[in-house]
């Protein structure tokens, strides 16, 4: 496909049935799910004090380190040691609520309160379809799931580099992946921040699709800062951190901790030192530019000690989730939470009930973020298409459970139970059933729902082949989002330039 000058066009299939039915950005109604007592919360709080004060987080950049002690921190040897009254100085700064924007300023969301944002996958140098099978990934596939997650009434961002276009040349991937991410659809997206030299092409590139003013009065860009633990930002970690926060853009510190290997195997201690490493980068980024929108990330699994492979969705993990969420509550900083996780290579079994143990506990800890929600597979490694749209049904049927119960007086159907139907009868025919029956229950339309008899008659199609026709169908009424001709000329005259640089 021509890079150079990507036009919006209309589909040459009609009109997207998807574009019907937009879903809005869910709030949380349902009370969230807490296992620690007060008393015991403020006791992780204290141990966490405990490994800023005595152990210290290093901070290997000497940058970092400068600014550090100009805010009166003590670092001895690149290693950063925090008093807790600074910590929750620092921290008082930092906003509980904010916009994050898009291109279209129709889907931009909050992140903060009682608002929740599902985004897809990042990062898997892989992708996998029913087709193919496991390949590397390419710019077309990126091309590809950025469309899909436009498409998507469930994803309310494009998440940052869905999938490592392995085809382009590693110089300037970045560049190709970001004005992907700008022109393939237009909800917010994270952007590319591998480094700090490749979070400024980001906001170089951010600056030309909304302008330099505009950019630093809003949120367009978020970087995921993840620390290198046990208890270390590394250069590259705090190059994006500091670009992105001097530009006043999100940044999502989000420990890595596989318990066993990078953390304890015990889960207060775990959460201790995850909660220690999320609280340094959270205050540094506010000694960077007080007041930055910041998100508070716990991503921990735990390490197979038999095999040494990561495993996902094990109980241990969510415990900890649930302490780490109630900890970015008692400090009122948006959390983010797990996502769709599987060890498992394929769809399947493995892979269904991995994803939904990680994806389900972290609906009940009223998250503000959740990254990954959708195409995960192999820890992370591969992105796959059939995981990607079964993934979307899932999260549709997170969108119904988070709306609650609804308390209208409709909701009664007491003329219908006292008047319309009599004992023994049923609600089939009745005048409140006919109100209702294409909106009462969310139906998935990849699941099937017939008796086995007609399956078999309709050709025994499984999950799987459903999901594989539901993406390309997809693929194929995609309608790319308008962008103004003179920010794509300026972008790709960017591009062209950087490469000749790089």
């Amino acid at each position: 496909m021509d890079r150079k000058r990507i036009r919006s066009r209309p589909s040459p299939h009609g009109p997207n049935p998807e574009k019907v039915a937009k879903i809005t950005q869910p709030k949380w109604t349902l009370p969230p799910y807490e296992i620690a007592t007060t008393e015991q919360l403020q006791l992780l709080h204290d141990k966490s004090m405990q490994i800023l004060e005595e152990g210290g987080i290093a901070f290997y950049d000497d940058e970092s380190v400068r600014i550090l002690q100009q805010n009166h921190v003590k670092v001895v040897d690149q290693i950063a040691y925090f008093d807790r009254a600074q910590v929750m100085e620092w921290l008082a700064k930092a906003p509980s609520q904010f916009i994050w924007s898009g291109r279209n300023p129709a889907h931009n969301v909050v992140i903060g309160g009682d608002n929740v944002v599902f985004a897809p996958v990042a990062g898997p140098p892989f992708v996998r379809d029913m087709d193919r099978g496991r390949r590397d990934g390419s710019l077309a596939d990126l091309q590809n799931f950025i469309k899909l997650s436009q498409l998507s009434p469930y994803l309310h961002s494009l998440g940052a580099e869905i999938v490592v276009p392995a085809d382009v040349p590693i110089a300037y991937r970045h560049l190709e992946t970001m004005y992907a991410l700008l022109a393939y659809g237009d909800k917010p997206v994270m952007g590319i921040y591998h480094t700090g030299p490749i979070a400024a092409d980001a906001v170089k590139m951010a600056i030309i699709a909304h302008g330099e003013e505009t950019l630093r009065q809003n949120h367009f860009l978020h970087g995921v800062v993840n620390v290198s633990s046990p208890r270390r930002l590394d250069d590259r970690m705090l190059g994006l951190l500091i670009e992105f926060a001097r530009h006043n853009q999100i940044v999502d510190v989000t420990p890595f901790i596989l318990s066993g290997a990078m953390g304890p195997v015990s889960i207060l201690g775990t959460v201790a030192q995850l909660n220690a490493e999320a609280l340094a980068g959270i205050v540094f980024t506010q000694m960077v530019n007080p007041g930055n929108p910041c998100i508070y990330g716990s991503f921990q699994a735990v390490l197979d000690l038999q095999s040494g492979a990561p495993v996902f969705g094990a109980p241990e993990s969510q415990l900890a989730l649930y302490l780490s969420a109630q900890l970015a509550r008692m400090y009122n900083l948006p959390f983010r939470a797990a996502g769709a996780y599987a060890s498992s290579k394929i769809i399947d079994a493995q892979g269904a009930y991995e994803s939904v143990m990680s994806m389900y506990p972290s609906l009940l800890v009223r998250p503000n973020f959740i990254l990954h929600a959708a195409g995960w597979l192999e820890g992370g490694l591969t992105a796959g298409y059939e995981k990607f749209v079964l993934d979307c049904e899932l999260l549709g049927m997170y969108h119904r459970y988070l709306q609650n119960v609804s308390w209208d007086e409709d909701e009664w159907a007491l003329d219908t139970i006292i008047h319309e139907v009599p004992p023994g009868g049923h609600h089939l025919g009745s005048s409140h059933t006919m109100r209702h029956y294409r909106t009462a229950f969310y139906r998935a339309g990849l699941f099937d729902y017939d008796s086995a008899e007609a399956w078999e008659a309709n050709g025994s199609v499984d999950a799987m082949q459903r999901a594989n026709a539901k993406y390309k169908k997809l693929l194929r009424q995609y309608e790319q989002p308008k962008l103004d001709t003179a920010v794509d000329d300026a972008l790709r005259d960017f591009i062209e330039r950087r490469k000749l640089e790089l």
